[in-house]
């Protein structure tokens, strides 16, 4: 899959297009790719996606901007493994915000990214201050000659999949709706980095991924699964959060301590699958009681990823 950012130069294909932000990479996102790569497959176009990066209410409105489901390598890698031959990363700044529905249009979608074939959800609004609608799309496309298609909403169980619904199951611990509406175990991938190396000393060795997002959509403590320390997978127990026993910083932190692993981790990037929340971050009034809770923690994960 190819990846230009910022101003893209003209594309040597014509596209088929599909816009928004796609994080999580969702069903309802994915019953868009799956329309969007098989109507390139019939016109003879190359598949793209257009994605913005930040968030534009990380821009405008940054403290009550939405916590992000996935950092942009975790999108780009959820868009391949749909088939995606192409995706463009707009920069999202206050400049590119001011264009007009008409200039978003002619340049972005005409001239620099080429589209022939342009699919989009229903509520879609583009343009500055959001004036472009599915009627102004509909008579842009008339004007400069390509087809345009509405995605309808995509439901489970009856509730409308959105990024915004995946959040709420994540944030109440409900892994396993998080999965339905996701299509998949929630996880977040990383680079092992440096830390305080205190798990090493309560007995119970962690390693501290590097995380990307804007601040995690979940915490707690949790049984996982994951992938990169070696061949498979490797079961073990999680911490995201504040570590309010260790710290009073307030900086989130990705910890995991992998069962029965030996072995170098510092630099490898890992993926974190989160399988069931085990409870919520405590804080102990010793590093003893701590190191007594998380063998305890680690006797229920062992349980729930023999179930599993």
């Amino acid at each position: 899959m190819q990846v230009t950012r910022g101003l893209a130069p003209r594309l040597d294909r014509p596209v088929a297009l599909t816009i928004g932000n796609f994080d999580g990479v969702h069903k309802g996102h994915q019953q868009m790719l799956k329309r969007l790569v098989r109507a390139a497959q019939t016109h003879g176009l190359m598949s793209c996606v257009l994605t913005f990066e930040p968030h534009p209410r990380e821009l405008f409105t940054p403290a009550s901007a939405p916590t992000r489901l996935t950092s942009l390598r975790e999108k780009l890698e959820l868009l391949a493994e749909q088939g995606v031959e192409h995706v463009h990363v707009q920069r999202f700044s206050r400049a590119f915000a001011a264009l007009s529905p008409d200039e978003f249009v002619e340049r972005v979608l005409v001239e620099s990214l080429r589209a022939r074939w342009v699919l989009v959800g229903e509520d879609f609004r583009y343009g500055a201050r959001r004036m472009g609608d599915w009627a102004a799309l509909q008579r842009a496309a008339e004007r400069h000659g390509f087809t345009v298609e509405a995605m309808p909403t995509v439901t489970e169980d009856n509730q409308r999949v959105s990024s915004s619904a995946v959040r709420a199951a994540l944030a109440a611990g409900d892994l396993a709706q998080a999965e339905r509406l996701l299509g998949r175990r929630y996880s977040i991938s990383g680079r092992v980095v440096h830390g305080r190396k205190l798990g090493r000393e309560l007995g119970f060795a962690t390693a501290n991924v590097q995380m990307k997002h804007n601040r995690p959509p979940l915490s707690g403590i949790f049984a996982v699964r994951v992938y990169g320390a070696g061949e498979g997978a490797c079961d073990g127990v999680a911490s995201l959060g504040l570590r309010p026993t260790i710290t009073a910083n307030g900086h989130p932190t990705l910890e995991v301590h992998l069962f029965d692993f030996h072995g170098e981790l510092y630099g490898r990037h890992l993926r974190v699958e989160f399988l069931a929340k085990i409870r919520d971050e405590e804080k102990y009034p010793d590093l003893e009681t701590l190191k007594a809770q998380i063998a305890r923690d680690c006797e229920i994960a062992r349980e729930i990823l023999e179930s599993h």
